[in-house]
């Protein structure tokens, strides 16, 4: 059995780990309140009162402004808290994966397609 912090990261990815826990708390924390229908509104009603109510930080707050799911992943964002974060701004899967990848939304699902032949 290797030791995962001896590992070589893999080029552009973040890995979650606890320091990112840690990091990304805030926003985490936040992205979890999504579940319910009322605090998304309230985010979308006033998205800047609803950061400070959490308290995320600068890097956060700007990586949450630009709707950029790898920036909020930097943060510190946990991939499945963020899911309901992008769900509401009709963000997919499809067009996650499109960010991560740096291809368009169009080329990736091609990408999906050929790769399952």
């Amino acid at each position: 059995m290797t030791d995962r912090a001896a590992e070589e990261p893999i080029p552009g990815t973040v890995l979650f780990d606890g320091e990112q826990a840690m990091k990304g708390y805030a926003l985490n924390k936040m992205c979890y309140s999504f579940n319910r229908r009322e605090n998304r509104e309230a985010f979308l009603a006033d998205e800047e009162a609803y950061m400070d109510a959490y308290g995320l930080n600068d890097r956060q707050k700007e990586a949450v402004r630009r709707r950029v799911v790898l920036d909020l992943i930097a943060a510190g964002g946990n991939i499945y808290y963020l899911a309901k974060f992008a769900g509401m701004f009709g963000l997919s899967v499809q067009d996650v994966g499109a960010q991560q990848t740096g291809m368009t939304v169009e080329a990736f699902k091609e990408k999906l397609v050929r790769a399952g032949d």
